[in-house]
């Protein structure tokens, strides 16, 4: 992979860190396509004991799931601790929600506990997204179900564009295609992979408002190719007057391309071409059998 799609897991943490008490002020976008992965767990027949917010951030999602699934142990996972701080503030003093620190890369949790993971506007801060995909695997129970949110490469076109024009640097982070998280999600070893993608729109009087909101957010570039040092007033001149030509009814567009996908852990699953069966499996194939 080149570096222009690698992250900065230090610099990434940091920035989310700083933004964890602002954060919820303009994270808009997040909270409806958070909303719209929630609802379409309606359709979904599935009964779980352990639930992991993967990204789970200020924790609004993580509280909706423990209202949704009353019974279940609801478990919020963040790298930026601050955050967690904030999911914590969201829970009754008689159920809080557990929380753990820690990169999505390596989940610090054991081998088939998990019965569904829930993942908003997170995975596009892997390095190795095969291997997030392989430890979302792990962590799962035969049958369980994994929900995300990431967004695609249209995403933030405009501005990606306006700074191209303006000194060529990069300066917005890169996201994958559909196909390319889809292909990931098959080569992990999920079953039954969907995936769908959706297109949202937030506009600005001028684009220093959107500046400040992915500031605000901790979402701006923190990819090892991006611009180092502090951008110069010329450039961001440049950048201001490149985007004007996107303006449309008054109003500067910021595009969002959004991905959603659904996979389930398979009922078995091959190691070195050995076949692990699950145990209730095993016992339901030993009734009467004499074993």
């Amino acid at each position: 992979m080149s570096n222009v799609h690698l992250i900065d897991k230090q610099q990434a943490r940091l920035a989310f860190s700083r933004a964890a008490e602002r954060y919820d002020e303009v994270a808009v976008l997040q909270r409806e396509i958070g909303q719209r992965m929630l609802d379409r767990l309606d359709v979904v027949r599935l009964e779980p004991e352990v639930i992991l917010d993967v990204g789970a951030g200020t924790g609004v999602a993580t509280a909706q799931l423990a209202r949704r699934y009353r019974k279940a142990q609801v478990i919020a996972l963040d790298f930026a601790l601050p955050m967690l701080r904030e999911t914590r503030k969201r829970g009754s003093w008689l159920r809080r929600p557990k929380c753990l620190c820690g990169d999505f890369e390596r989940v610090p949790l054991a081998d088939q506990s998990v019965d569904l993971i829930y993942s908003n506007a997170a995975i596009q801060w892997s390095n190795q997204l095969e291997r997030t995909f392989s430890e979302f695997l792990r962590i799962l129970r035969p049958g369980g179900l994994l929900m995300f949110t990431t967004f695609g490469p249209d995403t933030l076109k405009e501005l990606r564009m306006a700074w191209s024009q303006a000194d060529g640097s990069s300066h917005v982070s890169t996201f994958l295609d559909m196909h390319d998280v889809g292909d990931e999600l098959v080569r992990a070893q999920f079953a039954d992979p969907v995936m769908d993608v959706d297109r949202m729109e937030l506009t600005y009087e001028h684009v220093s408002g959107l500046m400040k909101d992915l500031k605000v957010l901790g979402a701006h570039n923190v990819t090892l190719e991006r611009q180092r040092g502090l951008t110069g007033k010329g450039r961001l001149r440049a950048m201001t007057t490149a985007y004007e030509q996107f303006r449309r009814d008054g109003r500067l567009p910021a595009s969002y391309e959004v991905i959603y996908g659904h996979a389930w852990a398979p009922a078995q699953r091959r190691v070195n071409d050995v076949t692990l069966v699950p145990v209730s499996e095993i016992k339901r194939r030993g009734e009467g059998s004499g074993v």
